[in-house]
């Protein structure tokens, strides 16, 4: 399998996310099902496990650790601090909360390892950016970490390219983290040349937009009560019906060229820029196998243009986030 530089690491160009693994779209599989799915991913040659301090309140680090724990020399392992889950009341009941604090971000750096069973994680993001704090403490912090061997390297998530600059200068940032895809194109604004300039690593989360561009008909009148797409103005009554007439031609250039839609969303990513990887989730083996195809689809120019002509920025209807969420990101939008 052919890789790709994740800051000072050579990885899979097409990673794990491992958020689906316990919460966020609907009730998560059994632990079971879990841990096949985290060890067939890594049989398959996926050497790149993203996972998040925030993700099942600490839930999906426990599950990488037991799972990958064996096997920690054979992939690179990314986590995050900054956004967890805090018992607010103490009443036992954990709510999400945004703390970009140094020493906030030292307990729950020492908190992942215990769930993590290693000594050391490779790739660890500041998950938001607390805008409490300003963005060189918080890296600041996360650099200390560096120099105590608690982690190998830092990353930003949902940060702006002004806010990777600054970051940067206090510590070279390894990779960001942001949403990409055909239906949100916000990186391209301006965050995507800053990587590229800085040696960065562009990380992308939900390629497949969310599972829209995986083909399987979605009824937004069926979604889990748990599931975040609920919150997201995209798939609310008024624009998914509209954001669906986006598909037929979409689902036909798939079919053209012999491979799922899944995998050409996948595939339109990895052809954009050889400092992009991309970090599907999900807890379907079956689905796993077929993300992986993605690397044998080949795109030339014209089908590169025909997507971004189909879908994009000046077609898809609504935001890709609530207010409440887009107020906690840094990222830039279109005007």
């Amino acid at each position: 399998m052919s890789t790709r530089a994740l800051g000072p690491f050579q990885v899979s160009p097409i990673g794990l996310g491992c958020m689906n693994i316990c919460h966020a779209y609907g009730n998560p599989p059994p632990p079971e099902q879990a841990e096949r799915l985290l060890l067939t991913a890594l049989d398959a040659g996926v050497t790149h496990f993203d996972t998040a301090a925030l993700y099942g309140f600490g839930l999906s680090e426990k599950m990488v650790g037991k799972a990958l724990s064996a096997h920690r020399n054979r992939f690179t392992l990314a986590s995050k601090c900054g956004m967890q889950g805090v018992d607010v009341k103490g009443d036992g009941s954990l709510v999400r909360v945004i703390d970009g604090r140094p020493a906030t971000l030292r307990q729950t750096c020492e908190d992942a390892l215990r769930r993590l069973q290693t000594d050391v994680i490779d790739l660890y993001y500041l998950h938001r950016w607390d805008k409490k704090v300003p963005i060189e403490d918080s890296v600041g912090g996360l650099r200390d970490l560096v120099r105590a061997g608690k982690i190998r390297s830092i990353g930003l998530s949902e940060v702006s390219a002004n806010t990777l600059r600054k970051a940067h200068a206090v510590h070279p940032i390894a990779a960001v983290q942001t949403e990409y895809s055909l239906w949100t194109r916000n990186p391209e604004i301006a965050v995507l040349d800053a990587c590229r300039e800085l040696g960065t690593t562009f990380v992308a989360f939900s390629p497949v937009a969310r599972g829209f561009l995986a083909g399987k008909p979605i009824d937004i009148t069926q979604l889990d009560a748990k599931d975040i797409r609920r919150s997201m103005p995209r798939f609310n009554a008024e624009n998914f019906p509209r954001n669906q007439q986006l598909l037929p031609p979409y689902l036909a250039l798939a079919q053209e060229l012999g491979c799922s839609p899944s995998q050409l969303a996948i595939a339109w990513l990895l052809h954009k820029a050889p400092h992009i990887v991309a970090i599907p989730g999900t807890t379907s083996i079956d689905h796993l196998h077929d993300d992986l195809g993605a690397m044998d689809v080949k795109l030339n120019a014209q089908h590169m243009q025909q997507l971004e002509a189909m879908i994009g920025q000046h077609n898809v209807v609504g935001n890709r986030y609530n207010d409440q969420a887009n107020s906690e990101v840094d990222t830039e939008v279109f005007a």
